[in-house]
């Protein structure tokens, strides 16, 4: 937590203190127990899978985040909220009983489970931007807390490179990303704003025209949003959700970071193809405006809720008192 400078600035804000975690099965559920718990979240790709099983053995209701794959956690409650993940192909049906597998009412599944910000939901507009006509669209770039893999360079430099007039805003994860980027040549009627990671990033997501982002959770974000996005794959966890997203046109897709940042002819290609992809997007008020109005009649903003409403369930069934 302490390498995400604004990560960590959010929880002081909310005088939430940051501890070192327990990082084996005994270890969290003497944490449970010291702390009084009722429940725990899990979200992680490194904890042992067994952890989920340990605490549900103690007594302590257990919720895993998961991305398709449970990891073999024997959890109370999976929330996958990646859109598409409550269909079929998502999670199989010969999945093995209490694995998350469909019907069996331990799975969150979906979207409709998408947990935002107050930020956020507090920002969702009333209704999807309507098309507006402007020469210079203003575009806002972002790839995470630190732009871990270096998205922010690789993209501004294909947005600039279509040629089009814009203003473009980019959040700088780190001090190398910005240094990397105050080489990057502007063309005419084109500027290049660089700003660092921000409380106000709703805000900046509601003034822009167009929202270059990677396929991660800000995702559901931009789609609560109504904001008009366009992404990119950048880690191989994104793939199948940014290929349903794309596939059901709630953003434009710019293809994945591998190929835009490869070189020879097939990275020349990628990048060409996101250009041409970016191009049509920034000459259209018409195109942005459809993939706002799709983006914003999927996420309602009241995914926590449910979840939040599935675990407190899961505290009176085993407890036999509802929690308030």
């Amino acid at each position: 937590m302490h390498r995400v400078g604004w990560a960590a600035a959010q929880l002081a804000a909310r005088g939430i203190p940051v501890h070192p975690g327990p990082d084996t099965p005994a270890g969290l559920v003497e944490a449970a127990h010291r702390h009084a718990l009722d429940a725990l979240v899990l979200d992680s790709y490194e904890l042992d899978p067994a952890g989920a099983g340990a605490l549900r053995a103690a007594g302590v209701v257990t919720l895993a985040i998961v991305d398709g794959d449970t990891r073999g956690q024997d959890a109370d409650l999976y929330l996958d909220q990646n859109f598409g993940a409550d269909t079929a192909d998502a999670h199989p049906a010969d999945r093995a009983p209490g694995d998350g597998a469909p019907g069996d009412g331990r799975m969150l599944a979906g979207v409709r489970y998408a947990l935002l910000r107050d930020a956020v939901t507090a920002a969702r507009p009333a209704a999807p931007p309507p098309a507006g006509p402007t020469d210079r669209p203003r575009v806002l770039a972002f790839f995470g807390g630190t732009d871990a893999v270096g998205a922010a360079p690789v993209l501004t430099r294909v947005l600039l490179g279509t040629g089009h007039p814009m203003e473009v805003t980019v959040v700088v994860g780190r001090p190398e990303i910005g240094a990397e980027l105050t080489q990057v040549a502007t063309g005419r009627g084109q500027s290049l704003h660089l700003v660092a990671p921000t409380d106000a990033l709703p805000t900046l997501i509601g003034a822009a025209d167009l929202v270059v982002s990677a396929a991660g959770t800000s995702t559901w974000e931009l789609c609560c949003l109504g904001a008009p996005a366009a992404l990119v794959c950048v880690v191989d966890n994104q793939r199948d959700s940014y290929r349903r997203v794309v596939a059901h046109r709630l953003a434009a897709g710019l293809g994945e970071l591998p190929d835009l940042v490869a070189s020879g002819l097939a990275g020349r290609t990628a990048r060409a193809e996101a250009g041409r992809t970016l191009r049509a997007l920034l000459a259209s008020p018409q195109r942005r405006a459809a993939l706002a109005a799709r983006a914003w009649a999927t996420v309602d903003g009241h995914g926590r809720a449910r979840v939040a409403d599935a675990v407190l369930t899961r505290i009176a069934d085993r407890t036999g008192v509802l929690k308030p």
